[in-house]
């Protein structure tokens, strides 16, 4: 009891810390350019104390939790020697997390709520729940298509550069042919998607599996999968776009 509580104190320590410099930078603009008192000075205070204690929470259920499965799943793949359902799992797991992104369901209601109020779509409450949700289930399907080819890549042991330049390319090229209504959304997809929920268990099932297979290296293979993640939705958005 007494180490589990000492290192609760080490990570409410830690999570203030990084939340340090944020506090830092409000108080001298509010202070010093500004020149206002905080309104709400309570309200701030009590939310920033719920931030700190969410934060550290957050933070040790990762490490308690949902990393040591993600990589013991992978474990359990490789051991397993199926590829089929390795794949499989990839793809139901990256198309899970994003559905359940917080981020992601926040910029796909303001998206349809912004087509909407700009004439893209009929102004009412099922349009905009039919947009939102289409942007949402298109952005998890580019990522579950995203870690199956981050997994075969891991697989097979080919190199990340070759899969990121034609990614870059793909955009470039849908970027050229989306119309310009859609491009902003896409390019934010790809940074909301990959957030509090996808990151984890994404990165644990990339280390998890390099670890599992022989000749790989967790720290050269294992890494890349939250990049591909980062860019399949931009493609599929602005395809979806075009479509729409």
């Amino acid at each position: 009891m007494k180490a589990l509580l000492l290192e609760m104190v080490r990570s409410l320590r830690e999570s203030a810390r990084d939340l340090l410099p944020i506090v830092l930078v409000i108080a001298f603009f509010q202070a010093v350019v500004l020149r206002q008192p905080v309104p709400n000075l309570g309200e701030i205070l009590g939310g920033a104390a719920l931030v700190l204690v969410g934060l550290t929470l957050f933070v040790r259920g990762l490490e308690i939790g949902l990393f040591p499965i993600g990589e013991a799943m992978a474990n359990g793949f490789a051991r397993k020697g199926s590829l089929g359902w390795l794949l499989l799992f990839a793809f139901l797991l990256g198309f899970g997390t994003t559905v359940a992104e917080p981020a992601l369901i926040a910029i796909a209601e303001e998206a349809a709520e912004v087509a909407a109020v700009g004439g893209m779509i009929a102004d009412s409450a099922e349009s905009r729940e039919r947009y939102a949700l289409g942007l949402r289930y298109t952005v998890a399907l580019s990522v579950g298509f995203a870690i199956v080819l981050g997994v075969i890549r891991i697989v097979k042991g080919w190199p990340i550069q070759y899969f990121i330049i034609g990614g870059y390319v793909g955009v470039v090229i849908m970027t050229a042919l989306a119309p310009p209504e859609i491009i902003g959304i896409a390019y934010d997809s790809g940074g909301v998607t990959t957030s509090t929920v996808t990151v984890p268990l994404v990165t644990a099932l990339g280390v998890g599996l390099a670890s599992s297979i022989r000749g790989r290296n967790p720290m050269v293979d294992g890494f890349g999968l939250i990049a591909f993640a980062s860019l399949t939705p931009m493609i599929f958005v602005m395809a979806y776009g075009i479509v729409l």
